[in-house]
């Protein structure tokens, strides 16, 4: 077991989980109660990483990164080190391509929010961010919690954009996913089965717990 590359997946899924939570909460927000005709291009453009290949999404980042792109000369500048294959890349990369799972949730829970206090909120003199903290997501807990649990595990188990934004560097860039296909590639396979194993049982974990959130306060089905 690479407990090495487990602690740097955890490291990376609690900083990608945290930047997250406070990016999506103000753009679900947005998404969900927005009129504008457009909205649905910006929409559309936070959910493209469920369907866009990782290494296509990553070559991309690696691109706008890299030492030729200008945010990668400003980053260099900035801090004399380039931010491709270092652990800031893969954080980058983790959460542009964890969006779409942060902000899906919350969308769904804002958006089954009864209006009339989000109304009467406003007209009580409050302000609309106001409104969206105070009112509104206290009101969409369970699709906070669930944002914030399926961002943690689907960062655990990323492996093609932080390998080609972050390389295979231990200790530094060396995901538990990457871990295994190096094990797999050095005919370890019991070292390979050993890792799975532990992520298998952690993504069940993290699906029943998902469900058993959103299942909480829904209606059953009337027994005679």
């Amino acid at each position: 077991m690479d407990w090495t590359a487990v602690e740097l997946s955890l490291r990376l899924a609690a900083a990608t989980t945290a930047v997250l939570l406070v990016v999506a909460v103000p753009l679900a927000a947005w998404l969900a109660f927005s009129r504008r005709r457009w909205t649905v291009l910006v929409e559309a453009v936070v959910a493209l990483p469920l369907v866009l290949p990782p290494t296509v999404l990553g070559f991309y980042i690696l691109v706008a990164l890299g030492n030729r792109s200008p945010i990668g000369r400003w980053w260099i500048e900035l801090t004399g080190s380039p931010i491709v294959f270092t652990f800031n890349g893969l954080l980058i990369a983790s959460v542009v391509h964890s969006l779409p799972f942060a902000v899906q949730p919350l969308m769904a829970a804002f958006a089954g929010v009864d209006r009339r206090l989000l109304e009467a909120s406003t007209v009580l003199g409050r302000t609309w961010p106001s409104t969206i903290v105070h009112v509104a997501l206290p009101l969409s807990r369970a699709g906070f919690v669930t944002a914030g649990v399926l961002t943690f595990a689907h960062t655990i188990g990323e492996f093609g954009v932080v390998l080609m934004v972050g390389g295979n560097i231990p200790g530094q860039t060396r995901t538990v996913a990457i871990s295994i296909y190096d094990s797999v590639q050095a005919f370890d396979h019991a070292a390979a089965g050993r890792t799975s194993v532990i992520l298998l049982v952690f993504s069940l974990v993290v699906l029943a717990t998902t469900y058993t959130i959103n299942r909480k306060g829904r209606p059953a089905w009337p027994r005679p």
